[in-house]
Formats: structure tokens, sequence, C-alpha cells
């Protein structure tokens, strides 16, 4: 499965030549994989209210065309591996109106405790990590709620 989350090129994020900076796109995977998580049924406030953190372990971006102020974008946003240790999220950000993502990418993440430490989420928190694996498994877009 996976989600789109619109978002709109603010002026700060440009640079000199009005061009997206490139230190922006990883924030806007982060706008993705928030609102994927929020779409699959839970957010990352209670998934942290619950004792689980998902710091990056990595980060993959291929920067394919330049996006500009104003202009509207769309980041899909996927499950690509899911472990009872880590998930990976995939993410194509596109401008509206064209058929090829300006940019991809990857963040790789490691499930942890409020102390920072490596869990197995399929025996600290078995139902979340059902509630995660059902997505990862399903095809289409995920719905709201």
């Amino acid at each position: 499965m996976f989600s789109e989350t619109k978002i709109t090129v603010r002026y700060q994020e440009t640079d000199k030549m009005g061009i997206v900076h490139h230190s922006v796109y990883p924030i806007w995977f982060e706008c993705g994989r928030t609102d994927f998580i929020q779409r699959a049924g839970i957010t990352y406030s209670r998934m942290e209210s619950e004792g689980v953190r998902l710091p990056l372990l990595g980060l993959k971006c291929r920067y394919l065309y330049p996006s500009f102020y104003e202009d509207e974008m769309l980041v899909k946003t996927s499950i690509q591996n899911l472990t009872p240790t880590r998930i990976s999220f995939c993410y194509e950000i596109y401008r509206k109106n064209y058929i090829k993502p300006v940019v991809t990418g990857e963040t790789e993440h490691v499930w942890v405790d409020n102390n920072l430490k490596p869990v197995n989420m399929k025996k600290y928190k078995p139902q979340m990590y059902q509630i995660i694996s059902d997505v990862f498994n399903r095809k289409g877009i995920v719905a709201n709620g």
C-alpha cells in the first residue's frame, strides 16, 4: 500500500536559483511517512506514548528533476521492507502534471523503546506490529483512519 501526501513548495524551501533545496526532500519524506503511519491507523504520538520510537538508520535520496516555488507536489510513501526489528520506507515525489518522479528515496528505521534499546515488535507490541504488517501486505492507497 502507499499513501499520497500533497505539499506546496514554500518560498523558504528554495535556494537563490528558485529551485527547491536538496535538504528539503528528506523533510518531505518525513511528512509522507507520518501521513502513511496515520492513515494506517496509528499516529506517531500514539506510538511514542506506548513506548515505541523509530530512529533513522539510513537515508537515500536521488534527485532527478528540479522543483520550484509554488509547485504542487505529491509524496507517495510505501513500506519497502518490514521485519520485527526494522522498517524501511520508499518515497516518490512528483510535481503536479508530471508523470515521472522528481525525487526518489528510501529511509531505514529501527524499532526501539523509550530508552532507545532495539526491540522485536512482534514481542514488544504485537498488536501495533500487526497493524503495520497488514498495511504492508495490502495493495492500493492507504485510506484515512
